[in-house]
């Protein structure tokens, strides 16, 4: 099913499928996945019925463009839709000495390194290798990747615009960009004209910073939301939460772990599993056009598309609106 049309203006630009892949896994997220087991998680995101798929330059360093776009292309261009990311360029590491890049928690050889580059050239130039690794001409969604980690005023200034160019050009259908800082995330809306923004973990179930800020700009702009992230880490992930469970780059604070605790507990009482919940939530919310979730093996697509689709009583939302775990 797919989510309405996005338009910040008068022409509606891209529809996109309210249930998304991530496929940072098949690019070796966190541990090594063979060739084959790769295709097997694509298939099973694919016979699942997800039909919106997003992946990225930085993710094993090219590994999962390649693998998604060999997976694809066995699949008919007209049924699915496909975005990717901008701002890396990847280039040869001088420094490659036969290690891996799991300072970037990818387990590839780092014989390649990312490169920052916002102008309108390097834009141009990453869209047409990342056609050349996936092998798929029509890239629909052109993400600018994480502006704020390299310069948000230069991604403003030269990289929106480009990605903006681009659109005009017929290149893409869409453009926006994808973060984990509300503040950069808003600024970006509120400063181009952007379809979409990827909001990574910042409106979750577990904590909505990006409601204060980023949903009330996309509402005034026009500008849809993708959720990604929406298990923070793995803590929603599981109808038992773990206390030592991963959360960003540290420990889970104290202030989270009892709030997830209550969470999990109503959704215990209305019968609904939490990882259910986690996926559903965001698109309560009008802007919010489509989850993106990731995964590593078969049986978590499988079960994340039968979490998508399973119905979640109103009165779940009511009560955590009701006890203050969720805006009202």
């Amino acid at each position: 099913m797919s989510a309405p049309a996005v338009s910040t203006g008068a022409v509606p630009r891209l529809a996109v499928p309210t249930l998304g892949y991530g496929a940072a896994n098949v690019g070796n997220l966190f541990r090594a996945l063979t060739d084959d087991e790769a295709w097997a998680v694509l298939d099973a995101a694919w016979e699942s019925g997800i039909r919106f798929y997003d992946t990225a330059p930085h993710y094993g360093l090219g590994l999962s463009e390649r693998r998604l776009g060999a997976f694809l292309q066995t699949k008919p261009r007209e049924e699915y839709v496909l975005s990717t990311k901008v701002g890396r360029l990847l280039r040869p590491n001088p420094h490659h000495a036969g290690g891996l890049d799991t300072a970037n928690d990818f387990h590839v050889p780092d014989d390649l390194q990312r490169v920052w580059d916002f102008s309108a050239d390097g834009i141009r130039v990453s869209l047409d290798e990342s056609r050349e690794r996936l092998g798929i001409e029509r890239i629909d969604l052109l993400y600018l990747h994480d502006p704020e980690r390299h310069d948000l005023d230069l991604a403003l200034a030269e990289a929106l615009p480009a990605l903006e160019q681009l659109r005009a050009d017929g290149e893409v259908a869409a453009v926006g960009i994808g973060s984990m800082v509300s503040d950069a995330l808003a600024a970006a809306v509120r400063g181009a004209d952007l379809d979409l923004v990827m909001v990574a973990g910042r409106y979750t179930l577990l904590e909505q910073p990006a409601a204060a800020d980023v949903l009330p700009a996309c509402r005034e702009r026009g500008t849809g939301i993708v959720a990604a992230s929406v298990f923070n880490s793995g803590l929603l992930a599981a109808d038992e939460p773990r206390r030592d469970g991963r959360y960003e780059y540290g420990q889970l604070p104290d202030e989270l772990w009892d709030r997830l605790v209550r969470i999990a507990a109503v959704c215990a009482a209305h019968g609904a599993p939490l990882p259910a919940a986690a996926i559903q939530y965001p698109l309560q919310s009008d802007v919010v056009r489509s989850v993106v979730v990731g995964g590593s093996r078969p049986e978590q697509l499988r079960q994340n598309a039968e979490h998508a689709a399973r119905e979640i009583p109103v009165a779940l939302w009511q009560e955590l609106a009701a006890e203050g775990l969720i805006p009202a």
